[in-house]
């Protein structure tokens, strides 16, 4: 099985699970950190896929994408971590 195989056949169809998985605890909550913590862990996700495509297709021009999906990811949660703090709590 070569790489690009791999990837389409069970790296890709994983990640996706996960995104499923994810969208659910980000619908169910229960408090607005599990839903922060959720939409953080799909991007991740998606940065990982949009990694994992760029391998298979030797295409860099998607690195490119999630290394710009990445830092906006990190801005957003230190941005609600400071939220959190100045709201004085959050659960």
């Amino acid at each position: 099985m070569t790489l690009d195989a791999f990837v389409q056949l069970v790296v890709l169809p994983l990640l996706g699970g996960g995104i499923v998985l994810a969208f659910v605890r980000l619908v169910r909550g229960p408090s607005l950190p599990d839903r922060v913590v959720a939409l953080d862990l799909m991007a991740t996700l998606i940065i990982a896929i949009s990694a994992a495509y760029a391998v298979a297709t030797g295409q860099p021009a998607y690195l490119d994408a999630a290394i710009v999906l990445a830092l906006i990811t990190f801005l957003g949660t230190v941005a609600f971590a400071y939220y959190l703090h100045r709201r004085g709590g959050g659960a």
